[in-house]
């Protein structure tokens, strides 16, 4: 019996490496879909990431309408670096902050209330305010470019 096998033709050895090269650009794109995509989610309560988002907005909406400031959030979503948020601001213990005693007080009667929407990126180890809105009447990000550019899922 010999101890030696036949040749392959050259067509099969190419044909598997070809096969080889396939297989793993399915798996290279699969892979990167998979991690691009990381999915959108809403931080849940108590953990560091709600915390850290919240805070990044606190000092912007404090120089605003005066400390002290807690959250209601209405709407808070994370992902792929990028979170977006809408809070309902209010008074430790829940009384409501009076816009015409705050640095709003010109514009309270046009304003839809104290809500505020900020987009943030997580940069730096840290959040960081990109983008921000107080008592908007609209959906201000429409048409932005760069909210075209988020995650989908990411904002309302």
């Amino acid at each position: 019996m010999p101890d030696t096998f036949p040749e392959e033709a050259p067509f099969f050895t190419i044909f598997r490496r070809l096969a080889r090269l396939l297989f793993g650009a399915f798996l290279m794109s699969v892979l990167t879909v998979t991690a691009s995509a990381q999915a959108v989610h809403e931080p849940a309560r108590g953990t560091a990431e709600r915390s850290e988002i919240l805070n990044a907005v606190r000092p912007m909406l404090e120089a605003r309408v005066g400390p002290p400031v807690e959250f209601v959030v209405n709407w808070m979503r994370s992902g792929s670096g990028w979170a977006f948020v809408v809070l309902s601001p209010q008074r430790p213990g829940g009384a409501p902050i009076d816009l015409f005693q705050t640095t709003y007080s010109e514009q309270a009667e046009y304003m839809d209330g104290a809500t505020t929407f900020a987009l943030l990126r997580f940069q730096y180890d840290r959040w960081n305010l990109i983008d921000f809105a107080v008592g908007p009447t609209d959906a201000f990000w429409h048409g932005d470019p760069l909210y075209a550019r988020l995650p989908p899922g990411l904002v309302r």
